[in-house]
């Protein structure tokens, strides 16, 4: 495997020296994860901003990540708020959520509902487990929308359905089923029968929207 690697970092160099967007990703992986090459936080930074410069999404989440981290660089929630925007505004779902957190918590930019609401939505309606979870709890606490059990438990009942029974380690998965389903019949002790039957053929008839930017 460590022979795979080194072939590889010899294969992909000269063409991210060239411009060639992915090969640039993937050194950025290779450095960052320490594949066939010394671990090095700075290299990864390096070639993850060539390719996030192109607009290559995933370079542009991943260098979100690190700015929030502080991995290599100094930490920077405003710099990484820059690349997950430019990330989420392609469609891309982790940044999209990334965005939903940091508006929510407000902890490191100004706290806004209305902004976190908007981008758990688009990941949401890509069928990312978290977000429908998370945006289930603002329509259950009117956080950034007025609130609506319909929804909310609309929401909770799709991320049931996306997320495993146990924990993995996907982030999309940590929301598990219990925790959905626990949530998803609270808000339902507080809705009438017909308000319920709404909210099923709701999550019945709902369809993942995949951002067109996202395809390539």
């Amino acid at each position: 495997m460590e022979d795979d690697y080194k072939y590889s970092y010899r294969v992909l160099k000269p063409l991210a020296e060239a411009g060639e967007v992915l090969a640039q990703y993937n050194l950025g992986v290779m450095y960052y994860k320490g594949d066939g090459v010394p671990q090095d936080n700075t290299e990864a930074v390096n070639w993850f901003r060539k390719a996030a410069e192109q607009g290559y999404t995933d370079a542009q989440h991943n260098l979100g990540v690190i700015y929030g981290n502080g991995e290599g660089v100094p930490q920077d929630y405003a710099e990484a708020v820059k690349w997950w925007q430019k990330a989420a505004e392609q469609g891309d779902a982790n940044a999209q959520f990334n965005l939903g957190v940091v508006y929510g918590k407000g902890e490191e930019i100004p706290q806004n509902y209305t902004e976190a609401v908007k981008w758990y939505r688009k990941a949401a309606d890509q069928g990312f487990p978290l977000a429908q979870y998370i945006l289930g709890s603002m329509y259950a606490l009117g956080r950034g929308v007025p609130q609506d059990y319909v929804l909310a438990h609309m929401w909770y009942n799709l991320a049931a359905l996306g997320a495993p029974p146990s924990d993995t380690n996907e982030r999309s998965a940590t929301v598990n089923y219990s925790e959905a389903v626990i949530n998803r019949d609270r808000v339902a002790s507080l809705m009438t029968p017909s308000q319920i039957a709404e909210a099923q053929r709701m999550a019945q008839e709902w369809k993942p929207k995949i951002d067109p930017l996202s395809i390539s």
